[in-house]
């Protein structure tokens, strides 16, 4: 008599032994020898489940360990609508997908209305500790009854609801994969590296949500999200929320030209940068070319000499006296406001707190400080703080209205990032924030903010009217798989995976 096929999970993969009569399984299994059995990796689980189901093929599934919460939420407001919109995309996904919206625009909350609408064993994934504590302080405040714990920092939970950090939850992939029915991604640009994307690989979750205001990577791997999680559902930008989700705001750039001595060394600093640069014919136009003169730099005194230069020559336009001058005349003007200052480094922050007397943080700075300085200037107490690149991610900071960003940024992430820290509104409806960026002119650093803003090259005419439509936020946002598809519809879509066993015809007959 032929055994039934069952599921099982093993380490990060899913073991179908004896194979099923049907074919379409035979897409997602591959034969190991070693176990003399038919494998398939562990994020395939949901298509192969389907392809049985739709086949009508009988299997056991023992390879679920996750189960059906009871979500009760204590912690309800009335969503705003891009919130609303990004939660029934993601359901007409199937799911499964990469919901991008803006530092402040409240993905926390949309995580929490995805788990409340999709109640399974939840794991959150998260880049920082202090992201981690921050998620579970609001998931414990949301779900008081459900069991919510820590993977990371030295906390090793094992609860319906956990929150890890990507480090964490990596190192544990093979043990957590088959427990966790929804996976959600905080920052999920991280996910895509070598190390982390074994999270999404080794788990059989068939609900999956990514969060990120910039899910775009400089080495192209954010397109693995569309296998790691979901193609990209829905999209938002900080233009399209102003004055409804976030304040209303105005970026103001402001270019600042280099003094004669700066100037003279800057060219000629340059100059020694740029004749290595031609003769190994190296252009610092891509990733590649970057990765080149690294490689090239440790390889020659002339290379080394060329590296150097390119240093100091970033460092004078990043530390000009000019910009300083600009400071003190923006704090002035924008006293008492609460204002975030944002450099380039650490020899700045420290600059600018010793000669304006600021509280600086950086990724020097002891944790029970950096809480501190963050409290008072909540408070009140501290009007200014200035810090280098530890305010970008993972921090929860007070909100402030004003931003100054010293040294123009390339990372669109970044500069989205420093952006949100001024776009709470708070309980202030009619709050009007304001973000500086100050570059000096006629630098590499000019050209790096225009590449940030997608200005490549352009002449005057078509910079201004890219700039014009980059400011009305021209955008294309992604609401779902197909026009046809309702609301109604997106409630409906779910897929019952179960781990029922078949009752024999004895069990049957003993009920």
């Amino acid at each position: 008599m032929a055994r039934t096929p069952t599921l099982t999970f093993d380490r990060g993969t899913l073991i179908l032994h004896p194979p099923p009569r049907g074919k379409a399984w035979t897409d997602y299994a591959v034969w190991d020898d070693r176990v003399e059995k038919f494998r398939i990796p562990a994020i395939r689980y949901r298509p192969l489940v389907e392809a049985l189901q739709a086949e009508d093929t009988y299997f056991i599934d023992e390879a679920k360990g996750f189960y059906s919460l009871e979500l009760l939420s204590s912690l309800e407001m009335e969503p705003y609508p891009h919130q609303s919109e990004a939660l029934t995309a993601w359901k007409l996904a199937g799911r499964q997908g990469v919901v991008v919206l803006p530092t402040a625009a409240g993905k926390t909350y949309l995580a929490q209305m995805a788990m409340e609408a999709t109640p399974r064993s939840t794991l959150i994934v998260v880049p920082t500790l202090d992201l981690m504590h921050q998620w579970y302080a609001h998931l414990v405040s949301a779900f008081p009854d459900a069991e919510v714990g820590l993977l990371g920092g030295g906390s090793r939970d094992k609860t319906a609801i956990l929150v890890a950090t990507y480090d964490s939850a990596a190192i544990h992939a093979e043990s957590l994969g088959n427990q966790y029915g929804l996976l959600i991604f905080d920052e999920c640009h991280h996910l895509p590296t070598d190390f982390n994307r074994v999270i999404a690989e080794y788990a059989i979750a068939p609900y999956r949500l990514g969060l990120s205001a910039t899910p775009e990577r400089s080495d192209g791997k954010h397109t693995d999200l569309n296998i790691l999680i979901g193609p990209e559902v829905y999209r938002k930008r900080a233009e399209d929320l102003a004055g409804k989700a976030l304040a209303e705001h105005e970026i103001v750039q402001i270019k600042v030209k280099l003094s004669q001595h700066e100037r003279e060394k800057y060219n000629d600093l340059i100059q020694i940068r740029n004749d290595f640069l031609q003769q190994a014919k190296i252009s610092l136009g891509s990733i590649q070319g970057w990765q080149k003169f690294v490689q090239m730099s440790a390889r020659s005194q002339a290379g080394r000499r060329a590296m150097l230069a390119h240093r100091q020559a970033k460092e004078i336009a990043v530390g000009t006296d000019g910009k300083l001058r600009i400071l003190a005349n923006l704090l002035a003007k924008h006293y008492p406001e609460r204002v975030l200052i944002f450099t380039a480094d650490n020899a700045t922050v420290y600059r600018i707190s010793q000669e304006f007397l600021i509280p600086a943080i950086t990724h020097q700075t002891p944790v029970k400080e950096r809480h501190e300085i963050l409290t008072r200037f909540r408070e009140g107490e501290y009007k200014t703080v200035v810090a280098s690149h530890v305010l970008n991610e993972g921090v929860d900071v007070p909100a402030a209205s004003v931003a100054i960003i010293l040294s123009g940024t390339g990372s669109a992430r970044e500069y989205i990032q420093r952006l949100g820290r001024v776009l709470r509104k708070g309980q202030d409806n009619h709050k009007q924030a304001i973000l500086y960026e100050v570059v000096a002119q006629d630098t590499a650093e000019e050209g790096t903010s225009a590449r940030r803003r997608g200005v490549r090259n352009a002449p005057p005419r078509r910079q201004d009217r890219q700039e014009k439509e980059n400011r009305r936020g021209n955008l294309q946002v992604v609401y779902g798989t197909g026009e046809e598809k309702s609301y109604r519809a997106a409630e409906q879509l779910e897929i019952k995976y179960t781990v029922e066993k078949k009752k024999s015809k004895k069990e049957e007959d003993l009920e």
